[in-house]
């Protein structure tokens, strides 16, 4: 901070500090100005109202969100039968990995399609093209590396041996 805003409030008329709690110059005898204006203050008001007011319109709002919330019911809505089988146990247990791997496996997924969405930008110019090639090399590495964690965090069986 520089020594101007660390310094106290100065006297308008002959620019002296004024002592801590004067409501007088000592040097010149001029009277302390406000420090906010009443029209300033007037708008500090009407802020600080319309604050208030936000707050309780979003606690109202958090209110009916937690009323929904609490009558509402996921038994109520019908699924249909196939979707337990994308269950996060239901995958691990058919594929048979345990969740580290299974994790590193769906974001190595997941990075193998950025790739693939990512050659669906178009290239107006060899520079752009290069740019392409080079998020989809990023992609590519990036779900190799997943990859290889999980591998490398798959437990083996006892069969591998």
């Amino acid at each position: 901070m520089n020594a101007v805003s660390e310094m106290a409030e100065a006297c308008p008329r002959c620019q002296t500090e004024f002592l801590l709690g004067s409501h007088f110059c000592h040097t010149c005898g001029a009277r302390r100005p406000e420090a906010i204006s009443s029209s300033t203050r007037a708008d500090a008001a009407a802020v600080a109202r319309l604050w208030i007011e936000s707050v309780h319109r979003f606690e109202a709002g958090i209110g009916r969100v937690r009323a929904f919330v609490s009558e509402f019911s996921w038994s109520k809505i019908p699924f249909p039968a196939w979707l337990h089988y994308l269950h996060f146990h239901e995958i691990k247990s058919r594929i048979g990995l345990s969740t580290g791997p299974l994790i590193a496996f769906a974001i190595g997924l997941g990075c193998v399609a950025g790739a693939l969405l990512v050659s669906l930008l178009t290239a107006k110019t060899f520079v752009d093209w290069q740019a392409i090639q080079l998020y989809r090399v990023e992609w590519l590495l990036a779900a190799t590396a997943s990859f290889v964690a999980g591998i490398l965090l798959k437990k083996s069986s006892r069969d591998d041996r």
